[in-house]
């Protein structure tokens, strides 16, 4: 009997793993429907959607194994040919997934019950028996009772079946139960005779815990043919030695359960348990040839699970560390011992390593989130009634797990996007010489110790015209306003901004590129535009790698300390005592205007008198600033702590940090100063930074 906490760890891995046989079955799915011949995607999305409902079957979620059932039904009719795969029967198969998911989403985490809600399921049950041919008020099978139930009523005329499985000792390594296949078979009859062959068990002191010795033997009643049982077992070739014997059918009357057999007898030998002997001996044995064997499934066996709020309390203890080994390297120099000096130096550099270890254990490929964009150009582009081709490239660049988490959604919206406003319908296309199916294209690379993201199309590109008459009639731009056509693509970031003519379920309601822009503001990033009228449009998101540990650069400012995230600083300079009577406005760098802000003014603090104050050019894309700061204090390693909700309205302060002295020091958020210095300098005209700079 299971205690409560192995029952809640057993429910919440059939959760977690349940979510990821769904996104295996859609990617394959849409796989399958650009290449029909995809033998991996075929055998990918069997094995995602068979092992769901068997799964399913383990925690009673009848509703959840009943459409696994008929959309197995369905996916079986497909790859044997009886039917093709049209757009329609791909959308069909989709909804069943979604309503899949909805249902795993439904289930109780505590309890493991499912809230039913019988509408949706009901209709998909009936759209798939409709495609096979069922009339829809058909009952159910019986075998889409929960899978460990016997089948009350068997379909004349059943036959005996001798089942013996030989399995290889790296079974349970690869993932499967042999429990699971009695399951399976108990689906398709009765069985009445189950043995446990054990003539693979080595001697005890050789035993392997993590391996799988024994092999099964049973004898099922069925009406299923050979066919039907060998499927049970399709996805593990590799791993099991397979006999199907067909015995004489016996008279209804001579049916009676079989006795279990004492633990102490031996198996009678017989044909097929000699041929299980010699078979677990085969599978045992090392491969004859490196050339024959597979290394996918090893491959899957080196992965491991683990729960992100471990990585993350692991980060920050990291962290932490990083913090004190700063302090004591500055104890030691303050004590001038050269041995404690280069004990603490030898320190740093484990830590460092540690360091880098530590933030690599949360580095996912940004393909995991590109791959989810199939099924949205897919959706989306049905529903305007546009071809969309989606590319995708650089899906092996790896990003931080929870940077990749916040920006799939910013991302979405720029796919939507891009099909709704900048891709051109093919009849329009075509009048204007583009082949029918647009583009879009998803680009990922590193650039500058960070990560740059790409949307791009071959569509119509951004109208500047219509983007500054609809800016005007807001009142975002003065009427006799000159703005460059960066400027004025920087625009459509703006609240309430819209330049659709009628509100539909993709756009016109003035939101979504103001929470594209925040959003990527709360990740320290920036958002390009790149555009050609006729051409197309690039959006270019510049993302750090991490959020938790970066490389800065320290500066003072009075007795307050700030730290600049070190990517983005371009190079220092020296300047006059007050460069800047106001606080902000232009210098000269190298005969071209700066556009500079004091920070002690923009903060209110008090600076040091001096002879020369030094300036921190910082860039962010294509745009430069100055910062004019007291002190220059160097490069360090800094733990990102994120500020409480109190401290949320501060301007120009993303978060703070621990000096090995102990002080604090604020992180700047250069973005954020960014559009407080455009404000400033453009007040008079409402023209914005990117006009200044551009």
């Amino acid at each position: 009997m299971l205690s409560g906490d192995q029952w809640n760890q057993l429910l919440q891995g059939f959760l977690s793993e349940g979510r990821d046989l769904l996104k295996e079955a859609e990617d394959s799915l849409l796989c399958l429907e650009r290449a029909p011949d995809d033998q991996p995607a075929i055998n990918g999305l069997f094995r995602a959607v068979h092992t769901l409902k068997g799964s399913a079957g383990i925690f009673s979620l009848t509703p959840l194994v009943n459409l696994t059932h008929h959309l197995e039904s369905l996916l079986m009719s497909v790859r044997d040919g009886q039917r093709p795969l049209t757009p329609a029967l791909t959308s069909l198969m989709l909804s069943c997934m979604d309503e899949l998911s909805a249902m795993i989403e439904r289930v109780d985490p505590d309890s493991g019950l499912l809230e039913v809600d019988e509408g949706p399921q009901g209709v998909l049950l009936a759209a798939l028996m409709e495609a096979q041919g069922q009339t829809v008020d058909t009952p159910l099978p019986s075998d889409t009772a929960a899978p460990w139930q016997a089948v009350e009523t068997t379909i004349e005329p059943a036959r005996l079946w001798q089942i013996s499985m030989a399995f290889a000792e790296d079974l349970l390594r690869n993932g499967f139960d042999p429990a699971a296949f009695v399951r399976y078979l108990k689906r398709l009859g009765d069985i009445v005779n189950l043995q446990t062959l054990s003539q693979g068990l080595p001697p005890l002191d050789s035993l392997d815990p993590e391996a799988c010795y024994l092999g099964l033997e049973l004898t099922l009643r069925s009406a299923a043919d050979e066919a039907e049982i060998a499927e049970v077992f399709q996805f593990i070739d590799d791993f099991c030695q397979l006999s199907i014997v067909c015995l004489e059918p016996e008279p209804e009357a001579q049916w009676q359960p079989a006795q279990p057999v004492p633990a102490t007898d031996a198996a009678t030998p017989n044909p097929l348990a000699s041929a299980l002997s010699q078979a677990v001996s085969s599978l045992a044995s090392p491969a004859p040839s490196p050339s024959t064997s597979r290394e996918r499934r090893p491959q899957d066996t080196a992965l491991v699970k683990v729960a992100a709020h471990k990585l993350d309390e692991l980060i920050n203890l990291v962290g932490e560390l990083v913090i004190s080994t700063a302090g004591a390297q500055m104890q030691a120099r303050r004590n001038g011992d050269p041995a404690c000096i280069e004990s603490t130096l030898a320190v740093h550099q484990h830590v460092e390593q540690i360091r880098e270890s530590a933030l690599k254990l949360r580095m996912v490929e940004v393909g995991e989130t590109f791959n989810r964009f199939h099924r949205v150009v897919r959706d989306v582009s049905q529903e305007l009634n546009k071809n969309i081709q989606l590319s995708i490239r650089g899906g092996e660049t790896e990003l931080d797990k929870s940077v990749i988490d916040k920006i799939a959604d910013p991302l979405t919206h720029l796919v939507r996007n891009a099909i709704d406003h900048g891709i051109e319908p093919a009849s329009e296309r075509l009048a204007l010489g583009k082949p029918a199916a647009g583009n879009l294209n998803l680009n990922a690379y590193h650039d500058s110790g960070m990560i740059v993201l790409e949307i791009s199309d071959d569509g119509r590109g951004l109208n500047t015209a219509r983007i500054l008459e609809k800016a005007m009639a807001k009142g975002m731009v003065e009427a006799d306003a000159v703005l460059s056509d960066q400027a004025i693509h920087l625009l459509i970031f703006e609240p309430g901004f819209s330049t659709a003519e009628q509100v539909s379920n993709l756009s016109g309601r003035g939101v979504g590129m103001d929470v594209v822009r925040s959003a990527i503001d709360q990740l320290r990033g920036v958002i390009e535009i790149d555009s050609s009228p006729g051409q197309g449009c690039t959006f270019r998101i510049r993302l750090p790698l991490t959020l938790a540990i970066i490389d800065g650069f320290l500066v003072g400012v009075g007795q307050d300390h700030f730290v600049i995230p070190l990517d983005m600083v371009t190079e220092c300079m020296e300047a006059g005592a007050e460069p800047l009577e106001q606080g902000y406005g232009y210098l000269n760098l190298r005969g071209q205007p700066l556009p500079c802000i004091a920070l002690d003014r923009h903060f209110g603090l008090q600076g040091q008198p001096a002879r020369r104050r030094n300036i921190v050019v910082v860039s962010q894309g294509r745009q430069q600033a100055g910062l004019i700061v007291d002190h220059l204090q160097g490069e360090l390693q800094t733990v990102i702590k994120p500020l409480g909700q109190m401290f949320q309205h501060l301007r120009g302060i993303s978060g703070s940090t621990i000096l090995g002295s102990g002080q604090v020091a604020l992180i700047l958020d250069i973005p954020s100063l960014f559009r407080h210095l455009q404000a400033l300098l453009d007040q008079p005209t409402r023209n914005g930074l990117a006009e200044s700079l551009a």
